[in-house]
């Protein structure tokens, strides 16, 4: 690991003035599972000049429900996500998705805001430099996607970005856009459907070096909605997802009048599923149904030659979440 400057910031306007002022590349750390992971393996192709500690700050740690819905600090852990009574009640899917996480360790050090922010996953792009040295892929400054035409079994199957087949490894991320939800930040207030972009390069978010997650807010849920969520892995108590999906639908008088689908694992970003969410709207759902959304999901699927098996995968996780919404 490269040596650099450590900050404890007191508030979050300290903490973007310290990221400002750095004169190399600078980082924040919530619970900093992700990022040490990063640092010790030299990851990035500059290292970083400043690291500046969030969990000096005050006011970051809370859950609560207001008018508008739940809030959830960005230093709220996994775990408190995860035993919530209050999420678990009524945002079923996401104290789900936080519970599926990694392991009980890394949950009671992962932040939820440093869930949806971690790099995408990909072992030529996370290949530590200690052994053998960089490898040079795409998302390091490359000329093209080492994977591609090397060892692809669990990347992209719905096609490259900017040439990179690299996924999106959150399991909260596809719960927080099944259920709506917005991310404030220090700039902005941001949809979480707008809030991830592979296409900016080595960064999995639309954030700025000098932006910092101050809260996530998901609505309150309508009347007769409920949400799941689901993942595939080979591990069931550590692993990232091969595939996982979240699903969040309301019913009234036995017909769906809204729903919101999310696979994650499976392409750059996490990826909607609109074309199965309409084949919902208006209708009872029944197994039948859900396995047709399933199908609807996968329907503009590219998978490589090692991959074609998540396919599959996402096709039934889908059906499968759907139906687990009705539970």
């Amino acid at each position: 690991m490269k040596r650099f400057n450590h900050f404890d910031a007191t508030s979050v306007e300290e903490a973007v003035s310290l990221l400002n002022g750095s004169e190399g590349p600078a980082y924040v750390m919530g619970g900093g599972s992700d990022l040490m992971g990063c640092l010790k393996d030299n990851l990035w192709m500059e290292a970083p000049e400043r690291i500046i500690n969030l969990k000096t700050i005050p006011g970051l740690k809370e859950i609560r429900v207001e008018d508008d819905g739940l809030h959830i600090g960005a230093l709220v852990t996994l775990t408190e996500v995860a035993e919530s009574d209050m999420v678990k009640e009524q945002w079923p899917g996401l104290a789900e998705a936080a519970r599926r996480t990694a392991s009980p360790l890394l949950r009671n050090m992962g932040t939820i805001a440093g869930n949806i922010c971690q790099e995408n996953r990909c072992w030529y792009y996370r290949y530590p430099d200690k052994i053998g040295g960089r490898i040079d892929c795409v998302r390091k400054g490359g000329k093209r996607c080492l994977a591609v035409p090397g060892d692809h079994r669990f990347h992209s199957i719905f096609g490259a970005v900017n040439k990179c087949i690299a996924v999106n490894p959150s399991d909260t991320a596809p719960a927080f856009i099944a259920l709506n939800a917005t991310v404030k930040t220090t700039k902005h207030e941001i949809a979480i459907d707008d809030f991830f972009s592979a296409e900016m390069g080595a960064q999995s978010t639309i954030l700025d070096r000098d932006e910092i997650i101050t809260e996530i807010v998901v609505p309150l849920p309508e009347a007769g909605p409920t949400s799941a969520f689901r993942k595939i892995a080979y591990r069931k108590s550590i692993d990232f997802a091969l595939v996982n999906c979240a699903a969040s639908v309301s019913v009234v008088d036995g017909k769906v009048t809204s729903a919101r689908i999310c696979l994650n694992g499976v392409h750059n970003n996490p990826r909607r599923c609109e074309a199965s969410e309409e084949l919902l709207i208006g209708k009872e759902l029944t197994e039948e149904l859900a396995q047709e959304a399933g199908k609807a999901a996968v329907a503009e699927a590219k998978p490589l030659l090692q991959n074609g098996f998540k396919v599959q995968m996402a096709q039934t996780i889908v059906g499968d979440t759907l139906m687990d919404c009705l539970k």
